[in-house]
């Protein structure tokens, strides 16, 4: 059997979680919000947030390449 799991208060928003996962990207993540997310939050959220802004900026890195590449006339 699964033990029960403590009581967590209330769920973070998803500007929250947004929020925390940007600057968690960045590096300046605060200890209160720090703090906060694992008292309150789940970790499924802030995965899929920080996969989905990882994966934006991957795209974002590209497509900035390309342009260069293209104005630049190398590109195909």
């Amino acid at each position: 059997m699964n033990a029960p799991e403590p009581n967590r208060g209330p769920g973070l928003g998803p500007w929250q979680v947004l929020s925390s996962a940007v600057a968690a990207l960045l590096g300046v993540q605060s200890q209160r919000n720090r703090e906060r997310d694992f008292r309150h939050g789940r970790p499924l959220p802030f995965v899929v947030a920080g996969l989905v802004l990882t994966l934006l900026f991957i795209l974002a890195v590209f497509g900035v390449v390309q342009l260069v590449l293209h104005l630049a006339g190398t590109g195909n």
